[in-house]
């Protein structure tokens, strides 16, 4: 009898265990790198002894579903990403709970004109991020390639197979590139550009990590990313160098509290720990190489490191996360149909665009340039015109996360539409630039 009531004892108190446990574990949806999360989950840990970090990598589109559609008895305690539209969009499905009372007033409100918490307080900006372009040194002197300073250098014929970028369905940093390019230069003449240096690509990689994985082994030339990227690359000696075009913009990368979080206390602390002096200054480690939203935490960075604060980063584009986050479905599935699904199609009317203008270059043939002007229109003009990309309905369509057979089937069709349409307007572009060029002389 004692040894059973032992027993029963020793098992109980293995059960509490196991649950006190339990409750210290947070858990962490984010699309970071492990370069990133790693530091923060080792320095946490340390200074919390008996805590664990679990820590998920999702892509941000995946990361909100994860959230979206966790069971509530296995919610995730934190979800951070750089984009902030990706929060808009968690907070207006009232998936995030108020995180105000946790901001370091010593963090500036606005960082341009951009706030950098929150006006509503359901996240909190944790660094700062801004977008542009890395190469390999030693691939574009081997090939001979001028330095890119711009979004618009890249659609040069010069550029064709040596560029790179991720899928904006993907990937969260990608999308808000995209959606950067689109709200500087607006839909159409944005869409012309996003096309156009597509088609010059040699690959749409499956996640963001694959354009600068590739552009520091040397498998591409030319990356379009989030400025972490190039910048830690650099700082951990790889042959790269980054830039920021005037057309970007720097935005908060945040941090929120999940909604009926499991362990929201732990949480909370996690969250502000991020936000303190030495998280801030945990940022500057080469490996991570973000923008600090503490401006003090500058005067601890190397020498020419980023300063958004010091007037060192001159983004033209103020960026609009409530009209980014109004279409955010819409321009990803955009892109994919036309871009990431029909990289190949696109790639060779592209290609056959440029040989064209390279031979009819200095000779007068009105026939060849109107052939070739037509050939440029079937292949970078946006499948959805503006007007229609402000349509309160068609954007409904695909911002909502239920929807019934009808409405399945529109987006559907409309998905459908566009993936064929792109592929005839390619293939035909590609016949015109080539009856153009068989017409020099």
């Amino acid at each position: 009898m004692r040894t059973l009531k032992a027993c029963l004892a020793a098992a109980l108190l293995a059960l509490v265990a196991s649950a006190a446990y339990a409750q210290q574990q947070i858990t962490i949806v984010t699309s970071f790198p492990r370069d990133l999360t790693d530091v923060y989950k080792k320095a946490f840990e340390t200074r919390n002894p008996g805590v664990k970090v679990e820590v998920l990598n999702r892509g941000t589109s995946s990361g909100i579903a994860y959230v979206r559609e966790a069971p509530a008895a296995s919610k995730p305690d934190i979800f951070w990403a750089s984009a902030p539209d990706a929060f808009e969009v968690l907070s207006k499905e009232k998936l995030l709970a108020k995180v105000t009372d946790l901001a370091n007033p010593a963090v500036p409100k606005k960082i341009g004109a951009y706030p950098v918490n929150d006006p509503n307080g359901y996240y909190l900006g944790q660094a700062l991020a801004g977008y542009g372009l890395m190469w390999n040194t030693r691939y574009l002197k081997a090939n001979k390639l001028p330095d890119p300073k711009e979004w618009a250098d890249l659609v040069k014929p010069v550029y064709h197979g040596h560029v790179a970028i991720s899928s904006p369905s993907r990937s969260g940093t990608t999308h808000l590139t995209v959606e950067t390019i689109l709200q500087g230069e607006g839909w159409d003449k944005g869409w012309q550009q996003m096309l156009t240096i597509a088609g010059n690509c040699a690959a749409i990689t499956e996640r963001s990590f694959g354009v600068p994985d590739g552009v520091n082994n040397g498998q591409f030339g030319i990356g379009l990313v989030i400025d972490f990227f190039g910048l830690s690359a650099k700082a951990s000696g790889f042959p790269v160098e980054f830039v920021y075009p005037s057309v970007t913009s720097i935005v908060p990368a945040n941090i929120g509290l999940i909604a009926n979080a499991k362990n929201a206390d732990l949480a909370r602390k996690f969250i502000s720990f991020t936000l303190s002096d030495e998280g801030q200054q945990l940022l500057l480690d080469p490996k991570i190489s973000r923008l600090p939203v503490l401006p003090a935490t500058y005067a601890r960075a190397p020498k020419d490191y980023p300063n958004p604060f010091g007037g060192r980063i001159k983004a033209r584009v103020n960026f609009d996360s409530e009209l980014s986050e109004s279409r955010y479905y819409v321009v990803s599935s955009i892109f994919d149909q036309t871009i990431t699904f029909r990289h190949k199609e696109l790639a060779a009317a592209t290609k056959a665009i440029h040989d064209a203008a390279a031979k009819l270059a200095g000779k007068k043939n009105l026939q060849a340039e109107t052939l070739l002007a037509e050939a440029r229109e079937l292949a970078f003009s946006p499948i959805v015109s503006e007007a229609k990309s402000k349509d309160k309905e068609f954007l409904a369509l695909f911002r909502e996360t239920k929807r019934d057979a009808l409405k399945t089937k529109q987006m559907t069709g409309l998905e459908n539409y566009w993936n064929s349409t792109a592929r005839k307007n390619y293939v035909r572009a590609a016949e015109l630039a080539a009856q153009a060029a068989a017409m020099a002389k």
